[in-house]
């Protein structure tokens, strides 16, 4: 069955749980942009426990706009301070420097909206994992659409649904424990190749 779900920025392992185990993958473009959700926002696993990380955009609540509208506001240095903070939470991790070369672009290159953004994220992230990534995208908005798995809700960070995920080795373990649901980053300079049957072996609660 298709899977429906929003592109967000550098994903959490539930949307990469849904996307992995998608027979078709289906990617929102055409909702309002919501504040305070994944659409702008990754968190990821700091030196003093979850850090999150958000991209500043251009939106008002009072002037609705669609998703693929919305402009990163580029006047703040973003980039260079998430880069920054990758950096310190994950350079001692056994797989940060195999893969933050081919993950540069997107702290290099200006971005001009979230959407966009957000799908450069992904095909990035796939080309990490050395996976094609294919998928259509929506042409009008249904706010109960049928036939789908309907994962649009994992962008919701307000509603979210916990999700348990077997742990895995985290940099900082010791001092917070294992943090669900981290960022795929999270997973990846961790897990490295082995990131890919660790997320088709999970389970979402949708």
């Amino acid at each position: 069955m298709k899977t429906l779900i929003h592109p967000t920025y550098l994903p959490n392992v539930a949307h990469f749980v849904a996307m992995m185990n998608a027979s078709e993958l289906v990617f929102e473009v055409c909702d309002n942009y919501q504040k305070q959700t994944y659409r702008n926002r990754a968190s990821i696993y700091g030196a003093n426990g979850k850090l999150d990380l958000n991209v500043p955009v251009i939106y008002t609540q009072k002037n609705r706009q669609l998703y693929k509208d919305v402009k990163i506001f580029n006047i703040d240095d973003w980039q260079t301070q998430h880069l920054k903070s990758l950096e310190s939470a994950y350079r001692t991790s056994p797989f940060f420097e195999f893969y933050i070369d081919d993950l540069m672009p997107l702290f290099t290159s200006e971005a001009d909206t979230i959407m966009d953004y957000n799908f450069t994220c992904l095909e990035l992230i796939f080309e990490c994992l050395q996976l094609p990534l294919e998928y259509k995208i929506t042409e009008e908005f249904e706010p109960e659409p049928k036939y789908v798995i309907d994962a649009r809700l994992l962008a919701n960070s307000r509603k979210e649904i916990p999700q348990k995920f077997k742990p895995y080795a985290q940099v900082f373990d010791n001092k917070h424990k294992f943090l669900n649901n981290l960022s795929i980053l999270d997973v990846l300079f961790n897990e490295g190749p082995n990131t890919e049957l660790y997320l088709k072996s999970q389970t979402i609660d949708l």
